[in-house]
């Protein structure tokens, strides 16, 4: 099981490389990576055990996030049933449209590796389609939109070496927050 401790702090430079390709087939080590960042993502976002194994509550990991330099992430996505949750996996993920409309999380977006509170919006395009591999090596393309897309633009962030708090404005970092929608 993973722990808060085996994902990297925004610190860690390793955080900041690009991230390689991966090929196929993907090797077990990659399957176990996913299955554990699956667990950790899905008992992060169910209270009871978030408190019993002291995890912090997160919807998506990049495998950078693990010191793995290989271009997937995993995003558990809870549903409209509470505690019931829709798992993405995806493989050399790459952003082939997106709309116009820009959109922020109204509370803050967070980070697994970002442990503090950081003010100001991250602007994002309010939908997006993706394309990508699931594990077994199978061309994807996901149309995601809202939280959802958000949370793929920001794991995506990562394997470009990309933290959310490089996307806030220094200067001004509720800038342009009447322009675009809060969600």
């Amino acid at each position: 099981m993973l722990k808060n401790k085996d994902i990297l702090d925004e610190k860690d430079k390793r955080l900041r490389q690009m991230s390689k390709e991966v090929t196929f087939p993907l090797d077990e080590k990659d399957k176990k990576t996913i299955e554990l960042m699956i667990e950790y993502l899905t008992n992060s976002q169910i209270e009871e055990l978030e408190k019993k194994y002291n995890l912090r509550p997160g919807m998506g990991m990049a495998a950078i996030q693990l010191g793995i330099p290989k271009r997937y992430f995993v995003v558990v996505h809870e549903q409209e049933i509470k505690e019931t949750f829709k798992n993405y996996v995806i493989i050399n993920p790459k952003i082939v449209s997106q709309s116009e409309e820009i959109i922020y999380v109204e509370e803050g977006e967070g980070c697994l590796s970002v442990n503090r509170e950081v003010e100001g919006i991250v602007p994002r395009n309010a939908r997006i389609t993706i394309e990508g591999y699931d594990i077994e090596g199978k061309k994807i393309k996901i149309r995601a939109r809202e939280e959802l897309a958000i949370a793929f633009q920001h794991e995506l962030d990562h394997l470009n070496g990309i933290l959310f708090t490089d996307k806030i404005d220094k200067k001004n970092p509720y800038k342009n927050a009447d322009i675009y929608r809060a969600i």
